[in-house]
């Protein structure tokens, strides 16, 4: 669980994860400002501290690293916020189990209640225009490359180079294209989401540069696909 300022939805999160399915629960507090490290200790799960605020890219970055070491093999990456539900673990990590993908994606596209659920319109707006392309540049037809409810297989994530990809928020689909670079399975699976104050959410201003951030990401692809040059140190393979 990359976490940061989750105090409030921490034990709620925690709480709905099936434990039978779950072999150990790792959080990284990327600097959090309120008491989100407390309430962890409370539940008694592994956790690890950023001495400073890295981004959300850098938290994803330490989980996968520590879940690897771990032994791991497949690994799931759950918001704290409780914006999407614990209790779909083994739909999430089904595929995987069963040699379908190395790859899925819980969508929120897919289970058809995203705007009665309260994501805010600029967000839904976004969120398909940006697919759209994505779809079109990447020669996919995924529903949505943003979501936050993710598992990955272990082969996935010892050779998908995302220790180089972004810090921030562009992270996410950073990932995806490399795992569409290498020809790794993906799939989903229609996952409901809740929106409420404490549940955590990217602003309009940072949405824009979220968005800008991504058709970047896409151009580098074309630019990679066509000449082989990879630019800013993004990587495709190891």
């Amino acid at each position: 669980m990359p976490a940061y300022n989750a105090e409030k939805t921490l034990a709620m999160t925690y709480s709905d994860i099936p434990k039978d399915l779950v072999d150990k629960i790792i959080l990284v507090d990327d600097k959090s400002k309120d008491k989100t490290v407390e309430e962890a200790q409370k539940l008694g799960v592994k956790i690890v501290l950023h001495s400073q605020n890295l981004g959300y890219g850098a938290n994803q970055k330490t989980c996968y690293k520590e879940a690897l070491g771990e032994g791991a093999d497949i690994v799931v990456m759950l918001h704290p916020d409780y914006q999407y539900d614990p209790t779909l673990l083994p739909y999430i990590i089904s595929p995987i189990e069963n040699s379908e993908c190395d790859c899925v994606l819980g969508s929120r596209i897919l289970s058809k209640e995203t705007i009665k659920a309260g994501m805010p319109w600029y967000k839904y707006v976004g969120n398909r225009v940006l697919t759209i392309i994505e779809n079109l540049v990447l020669s996919e037809k995924l529903s949505e490359y943003h979501t936050g409810y993710r598992a990955y297989s272990r082969k996935l994530l010892e050779n998908v180079p995302f220790e180089v990809n972004s810090n921030n928020f562009v992270f996410d689909t950073e990932i995806i294209i490399q795992i569409i670079a290498q020809k790794l399975d993906i799939k989903e699976i229609p996952i409901p989401t809740r929106y409420f104050k404490d549940a955590s959410s990217i602003d309009f201003l940072h949405s824009i540069e979220y968005g800008v951030g991504i058709l970047a990401r896409l151009i580098y692809y074309i630019i990679w696909k066509t000449t082989g040059i990879q630019l800013f140190k993004i990587k495709y393979a190891t």
